[in-house]
Order: structure tokens, then C-alpha cells, then sequence
């Protein structure tokens, strides 16, 4: 019982990890990067679907992402879908190719990058903290329905309290390696 509750716990703790890392890749750096691109959908034959899956997304220096569709005539669908995808790009077309510049970013606009990034991963810690309550309260009520013994639940109390601990200091380490990476110039 005890196992099962810890292992779930763990599994949601890490979807939580991957979200979080997940909202800190859109938060664009001064570098190009195809993984600030992975939010842009564009519509293809009717269904929304993400740009990767209908062009080749490259880095071709530092600065500019280069974009080439498999297909000639989505090149107006992917300029428009980057430009309202509220990523602050505005890419220009040259033939079949989309070249996307990063913008240089200001100090201040890194302040503000990483406030969001702070307010993220609060956002994860408290994500984890809510999974450590709800694992607690399963424990106590294995506990209340004498199903496992006051030293057994501490026990599990304490392996779901170790958990925590080590998933928060992963959100911090990627909150830390974020907070580098924005303030490289």
C-alpha cells in the first residue's frame, strides 16, 4: 500500500518537473534555440499541428532560426502563426526559407524573463507540495482504517517527505541553470 502511494506520488511529481520544464523552454533566452518554436501550431489540412511536424527547424547562428517547410505554400501559414504566437518573433521570408531573429534582450526584459521564471517555478513547488499533502492524506486514511501501523505511516510520511525534498531541489536547479542562462550575454 504504502509502495503504491509513494510510487504515485513520484510519478506525479516528475509530470510536474516535466511541465515545469517545459514552461521555462518557452521563456526565450537571447539565443536561437528550435525549442522556443515547439508552442507554434499551425493549421494543415484542418487539424492544428505543431510546426515541427511540417518543417525543418534549424539553428544558423547564434541568432536566427532558419525554417524550411516540406511544403512551398505553407510558408504564409507559418509566418502568420509565428507572428501571433506571442513569442515577441517576427520572421521574414526569403523564397522557401523563414528566417527568425532573436531579438537582443534588454536588461530589463531579462528581469522580466526571470521573474517569470521565479513565478514558474513557484508554481511547480507548489505542485509538488499539493502531491506530498494528497499522498499524507491517503496515509492517514490507510492509518484511520487500521490498515497499516502508526510506524508504518510515519515511515511513509517520511519516504514521501524525502521525495519532496528532492524533486523541489530539481525545480530549483532548473530555476538556477534558467537564471544563468538568461543573464549570459
Amino acid at each position: 500500500m504504502l509502495n503504491e502511494i509513494a510510487q504515485d506520488a513520484q510519478d506525479r511529481m516528475g509530470k510536474s518537473l516535466e511541465a515545469l520544464a517545459t514552461n521555462l523552454r518557452k521563456i526565450r533566452t537571447g539565443r536561437a534555440h528550435p525549442s522556443i518554436l515547439e508552442t507554434v501550431h499551425i493549421s494543415y489540412y484542418g487539424s492544428a499541428v505543431p510546426l515541427s511536424q511540417v518543417a525543418n527547424i534549424s539553428v544558423e547562428d547564434g541568432r536566427t532560426l532558419s525554417i524550411s517547410p516540406w511544403e512551398s505554400n505553407l510558408v504564409p501559414d507559418i509566418e502568420k502563426a509565428i507572428m501571433k504566437s506571442d513569442l515577441g518573433l517576427n520572421p521574414s521570408t526569403a523564397g522557401a526559407v523563414i528566417r527568425v531573429p532573436m531579438p537582443a534582450l534588454t536588461e530589463e526584459t531579462r528581469k522580466g524573463y526571470i521573474r517569470q521564471a521565479r513565478h514558474e517555478a513557484e508554481n511547480g513547488r507548489v505542485s509538488i507540495r499539493n502531491i506530498r499533502r494528497d499522498a499524507n492524506g491517503d496515509i492517514k486514511d490507510l492509518l484511520k482504517e487500521k490498515e497499516i501501523t502508526e510506524d508504518d505511516a510515519r515511515r511513509g510520511e517520511d519516504q514521501i517527505q524525502k521525495l519532496t525534498d528532492k524533486f523541489i531541489a530539481d525545480v530549483d536547479k532548473l530555476l538556477q541553470d534558467k537564471e544563468t542562462d538568461l543573464m549570459e550575454i
